[in-house]
């Protein structure tokens, strides 16, 4: 990112922010408090593509914003390390299975497994986001999320190679 700034007597500072993609942001700040803010999708135009007006309150709340004042993202290599820890599955259910014709509570899924079932695709039917009240049918492709050891144990279980 390249910054200027430059005076502009009689009126206030101009300060401007051209980004690695060649846009541009230009900010204006009056002596008087107004703020006006310009952006260029090419950095390299004379006329901006829109501006706003913005007060000294409205500039500070959006400084802040860009600081982090109220959200934070997640940092690349933890989203990384979450990434590589979390597994999402598809799994059919077998007839055989200790969870064909229980419902997501009565099977305790998650408290037995560590798994969560985030979707169900039953024939023709796609139940996203399911109660805990849905009941689990042979056939059933259940859509499911948790660490790879647990998608593990969860396999089995659905495929009537294990118990819960």
């Amino acid at each position: 990112m390249d910054i200027k700034m430059a005076d502009l007597p009689g009126m206030g500072k101009k300060i401007s922010f051209t980004t690695a993609e060649n846009s541009m942001i230009v900010l204006i700040i009056h002596h008087t408090g107004k703020r006006e803010l310009y952006f260029f999708y090419d950095a390299d135009e004379d006329e901006a593509d829109f501006s706003i007006d913005l007060t000294a309150e409205e500039t500070r709340e959006l400084g802040a914003q860009f600081l982090g004042a109220v959200y934070q993202p997640v940092d690349a290599d933890k989203m990384q390390l979450l990434k590589s820890q979390i597994v999402t599955e598809w799994v059919k259910l077998d007839k055989k299975s200790a969870f064909a014709g229980k419902s997501i509570a009565e099977n305790e899924i998650r408290k037995k497994t560590g798994v969560s079932i985030v979707g169900i695709f039953r024939s023709e039917d796609v139940i996203a986001s399911p109660d805990i009240d849905v009941v689990l049918q042979p056939g059933d492709t259940l859509m499911a999320i948790g660490k790879h050891d647990a998608i593990a144990k969860f396999e089995q279980i659905c495929k009537g190679e294990a118990a819960p």
